[in-house]
């Protein structure tokens, strides 16, 4: 069970763009916040200055209807 935080990083997510942590448990983004660095994490990323957009996988793709 793998737990990463993603610290100070300038998250686009709902239409803004706020200085937030990414709490990320096995793979899976668990939480996204102001002030998340009391979780217990194996690995965290200092992400200061970084834009970070959670859940985004290729951004060249074009969703279409068939």
């Amino acid at each position: 069970m793998t737990k990463r935080l993603i610290t100070n990083a300038r998250v686009v997510n709902k239409g803004s763009i706020l200085e937030q942590d990414v709490f990320i448990e096995n793979g899976i983004i668990a939480a996204v916040g102001a002030d998340l660095q009391h979780r217990d994490a194996d690995d965290i990323v200092d992400a200061e200055g970084l834009i970070l957009i959670p859940g985004m996988i290729d951004d060249q793709v074009h969703f279409r209807e068939p």
